[in-house]
C-alpha cells in the first residue's frame, strides 16, 4: 500500500530499484558498462536489458579487466567509466582497476553488489565492507540501501568522479534494494561552470616567464580535452618553451614537435632530468608532481627554492609536496584557453635552451646499435611511419614500455593510455576498451610477455563484442624491470623472475584472431600490416633479447656495475 499511495502521491510509475540504478545510468550520461555478472546484481542486469538500446553491456571475463576497460573509457572520453562487479571476490578483483584510476585521476564509477542488509557483520558468504575497503584508494565509498535514494547518490556519484581531481567512485548495492519499488524522478548532472584561473594569478605568471631565462612546462594530468590541448599546444609554441610530458601522458603533446623535450617519468632521459634541474622556472600544468615525474623527490627542492607555477584543478594538490612560486586552480581547459589569448612574450630569451632541450630528446630517439637480429628501436620507429594518423595506443607496464617511449613519438590527434601508477595486466583490457569506445579507430597495445598473461584473457571479449585492437607483446622470457634491479642489487642470483610462455601467436589463434612472430628488425612492419588486413583482434609475438633487458643497458653491464660498486 505505501508503494502504490507514494506513486499516487507522486505520479511516477514505480520501478524496481535495479531498474531506477540502469536508469540513473542513462540519466548520468554512460553509454558503456563494462562488467562480470555476477548473483548479487541481477535485478540491476534486469535493469540493464529494458536499457539496451542505449547502454552497451560489455561482458568481460575478469574484473580487473572489466574495470581497466571502464578506465581506458574514461581517459578517451573525459567521462565517468561505469563498471559493475560481484560482492566479495568480485570485488576485491577490481580493487586493482580503482586504484588506478585513483592515482591516474580517471573519472570512475564502479557498482558493486552487495549482500542483504540483515545479514550484515555475520562474516555472511562473500561479505566486505566496502567502505573500509576501497577508502584509501576511492573518492568516495557509499552504499545504495533504499531505492528510493538510487537517483539522487548515483547523480552525486558521477558528480564526485568527474569533479575536481577526477577519480574513482564506488557504490555498493544492498541485494534486495534492487528488488525493493519505488516512485522518483531521475536525476541527471547539474550545469556546473569549471573553474577559470583568476585573472591577477595569470598576469603573475606572464611577469615571471618574462624574467626567466631557462623554463621549461610539464604537462600532465587528466582532463584534457582535444580544444584544451590545442590551447596550450597554442601557449608554449607561442613563447617558445620546450615542453616535457609527465609519466605515461604521452598524448597531451606532439612528440614531433620541435618544442618536445620527452617524457618525465620512470626511465627518463638524463639529458632531459639534467635540463629540469638546470631550469629556472617550471611551468607544471595539470600534473601533481608525483614520484615519478619529480624522479623520486628528488629533482625539485621542497622548499621551492627552484621557482615553480602550477596548475591544478585540485587546491589541495598544488603545493602538497614541492612549495610552489605560483598555485592556480582552475580547470586544465579553461586554464589553457585562457592562457592562449594571452600576449605572447616579446622576442623571449631562451631561443637556444629550448634548442639545446631538444637536442637532447632528439640525441636519446636516435636508435644505437644492439646485438642481435632484432634492432627494437629500428623497428618500432620503421612501424611508427605506418600506423594510421588517428591511432589510439595502449601501454601495459615494465621495461618493455620504455623502448615505444624512448623511441616513438606520440602525434597529436592521437591518444595514449597507461597505467601511471605501474599495473601490470593493464595494457590489453585497457586496448579493448580503446576499441569498444571507438570502434573507427586502430588500437595498438604495447605489453609484456608478464602482463599479458595477467589479463590475456580479454581477448576474448574482442571476439565477443567485435572489435581488433592489435597487441605487441615484447617476449623476452622474465619479469624484466624485476630482473633489472635484481642484478643492480643482487648482481648473478637469479630468483623467481624466470617466465615460461606460450607461444603468443597461436594463442590468439586460438580464440580465432591472428597472429604473427617477430625476430627480426624487418619482420615487424610486414607482420603489422598482415595483422590490420586480417580485421581480427591480432597478437605480433615480438622475441627480444633477454640479454637486452634495457634499451640502455645488458645483464652483463649491470652486473658489472653492480660487482664494480
Amino acid at each position: 500500500m505505501a508503494h502504490a499511495a507514494a506513486q499516487k502521491s507522486t505520479g511516477i510509475e514505480a520501478r524496481t530499484g535495479g531498474q531506477l540504478l540502469a536508469d540513473a545510468l542513462v540519466a548520468n550520461g554512460a553509454t558503456h558498462v563494462f562488467a562480470v555478472p555476477g548473483e548479487s546484481y541481477l535485478d540491476l542486469l534486469d535493469g540493464l536489458y529494458n536499457q539496451r538500446n542505449r547502454i552497451e553491456l560489455v561482458t568481460c571475463r575478469f574484473e580487473a579487466g572489466a574495470v581497466h576497460m571502464a578506465e581506458a573509457h574514461g581517459k578517451l572520453t573525459g567521462k565517468a567509466g561505469v563498471a559493475i562487479v560481484t560482492r566479495g571476490p568480485g570485488a576485491c578483483h577490481a580493487a586493482i582497476g580503482v586504484h588506478v584510476a585513483f592515482q591516474d585521476s580517471t573519472p570512475l564509477v564502479l557498482l558493486v553488489g552487495q549482500i542483504p542488509m540483515n545479514e550484515t557483520d555475520r562474516e555472511t558468504f562473500q561479505e566486505v565492507d566496502y567502505r573500509r575497503f576501497f577508502g584509501p584508494i576511492a573518492k568516495w565509498v557509499t552504499q545504495i540501501d533504499e531505492a528510493a535514494r538510487i537517483p539522487e547518490l548515483m547523480a552525486h556519484a558521477f558528480d564526485v568522479a568527474t569533479s575536481g581531481r577526477p577519480g574513482p567512485v564506488v557504490v555498493a548495492l544492498s541485494e534486495e534494494m534492487q528488488k525493493h519499488l519505488a516512485s522518483v524522478p531521475d536525476i541527471g548532472p547539474g550545469a556546473v561552470m569549471p573553474a577559470h584561473p583568476a585573472p591577477a594569478a595569470l598576469d603573475r605568471m606572464m611577469d615571471m616567464l618574462g624574467r626567466a631565462e631557462r623554463p621549461l612546462a610539464i604537462l600532465g594530468g587528466s582532463g584534457w580535452t582535444a580544444e584544451g590541448r590545442a590551447a596550450i599546444r597554442d601557449f608554449l609554441v607561442g613563447n617558445d618553451i620546450p615542453v616535457a610530458v609527465s609519466f605515461r601522458r604521452m598524448g597531451l603533446f606532439d612528440g614531433t614537435s620541435a618544442h618536445y623535450a620527452g617524457d618525465l617519468g620512470v626511465g627518463a632521459d638524463a639529458g632531459l632530468v639534467a635540463k629540469a634541474r638546470e631550469s629556472d622556472l617550471i611551468l607544471a600544468f595539470g600534473t601533481r608532481l608525483g614520484e615519478p615525474v619529480s624522479q623520486g623527490y628528488t629533482l625539485f627542492d621542497f622548499a621551492g627554492r627552484q621557482p615553480i607555477i602550477q596548475v591544478h584543478q585540485d587546491q589541495a594538490e598544488i603545493g602538497r609536496v614541492h612549495r610552489v612560486a605560483l598555485g592556480i586552480t582552475a580547470d586544465v581547459n579553461a586554464f589553457a584557453a585562457a592562457a592562449a589569448a594571452l600576449p605572447r612574450i616579446a622576442q623571449p630569451r631562451w631561443g637556444a635552451w629550448r634548442k639545446d632541450v631538444r637536442a637532447a630528446r632528439e640525441a636519446q630517439a636516435k636508435p644505437p646499435s644492439y646485438d642481435g637480429p632484432l634492432n627494437l628501436a629500428v623497428a618500432l620507429q620503421e612501424l611508427e611511419k605506418v600506423l594510421p594518423a588517428d591511432i589510439i595506443y595502449t601501454s601495459d607496464a615494465g621495461n618493455f614500455a620504455t623502448w615505444p617511449n624512448r623511441f616513438m613519438h606520440v602525434r597529436e590527434g592521437q591518444d595514449f593510455l597507461g597505467p601511471t601508477n605501474g599495473a601490470m595486466g593493464y595494457g590489453i583490457p585497457a586496448a579493448i576498451g580503446a576499441a569498444i569506445t571507438h570502434p573507427d579507430r586502430t588500437v595498438v597495445c604495447f605489453v609484456g610477455d608478464g602482463g599479458a598473461l595477467m589479463t590475456g584473457q580479454e581477448m576474448a571479449t574482442c571476439f565477443h563484442h567485435g572489435v581488433a585492437p592489435i597487441i605487441l607483446v615484447f617476449n623476452n622470457g622474465m619479469y624484466g624491470t624485476i630482473r633489472m634491479y635484481q642484478e643492480r642489487t643482487y648482481p648473478g642470483r637469479v630468483s623467481g623472475t624466470k617466465l615460461t610462455n606460450p607461444d603468443f601467436s597461436r594463442f590468439i589463434e586460438a580464440f580465432g584472431g591472428h597472429g604473427e612472430v617477430v625476430e627480426t628488425t624487418d619482420e615487424l612492419v610486414p607482420a603489422f600490416q598482415r595483422a590490420k588486413a586480417s580485421g581480427k583482434a591480432a597478437i605480433i609475438e615480438i622475441r627480444t633479447n633477454p640479454e637486452q633487458v634495457t634499451n640502455r643497458a645488458t645483464i652483463a653491464q649491470l652486473r658489472a656495475q653492480a660487482t664494480k660498486a
